[in-house]
């Protein structure tokens, strides 16, 4: 799937009615990253303080290999 040729409108619909998920471990949901598992094997990211930008989408591939960097440690920050 070419996530980049998906119709706005159905993006947007998506969007709309999407139910997003905050780690247990933010601060009542306003700092944090939140998810959304969309049809079509589209993620979607967004920050949870700038819900007016509009949210980073992933194919589930992509959604994978993002979470398995983050459980290897692959996308820590480097030592100064």
């Amino acid at each position: 799937m070419n996530k980049n040729a998906l119709d706005t409108a159905w993006v947007e619909a998506q969007l709309r009615d999407a139910r997003w998920h905050t780690s247990s471990l933010s601060s009542g949901g306003t700092n944090c990253v939140q998810v959304a598992f969309l049809e079509r094997g589209v993620v979607a990211l967004r920050d949870s303080k700038n819900l007016d930008k509009p949210p980073h989408l992933f194919t589930d591939a992509e959604y994978d290999a993002f979470i398995g960097g983050i459980e290897r440690g692959e996308l820590r920050r480097p030592e100064r």
